[in-house]
């Protein structure tokens, strides 16, 4: 999408037109803000993925000649985090279960 010096002209008096010349400096600090603030999280999510570390268990000499059965990866693998999605569903039962027991606590 190519917008040229016309387009990005209209787009300048438009917003000059419905938000008035003295609330556009506080809603471009407000967007600078939110930018940022969007930024810094998106990096420390970044951060905090490059921070896990990885496990290594030490073996004897004759237990590393030896390939490990799939039983045995399996078992040592750590098992993968919830997506988000799967955390929210849970979350969501979590909350269906309080409410009933709250619902039920509130009957004579």
């Amino acid at each position: 999408m190519n917008l040229g010096a016309p387009e990005i002209i209209l787009i300048l008096v438009a917003l000059v037109l419905l938000f008035g010349a003295k609330k556009l400096p506080d809603l471009a600090r407000g967007v600078g803000r939110s930018l940022r603030i969007f930024k810094a999280e998106t990096s420390k999510m970044n951060d905090d993925d490059d921070d896990k570390p990885t496990v290594v268990q030490a073996q004897p000499e004759a237990q590393q000649q030896q390939p490990a059965a799939p039983q045995q990866l399996q078992a040592a693998a750590p098992a993968p985090e919830p997506s988000a999605e799967e955390q929210a569903r849970r979350l969501e039962e979590q909350a269906a279960k309080l409410r009933a027991s709250a619902q039920a606590d509130k009957r004579p």
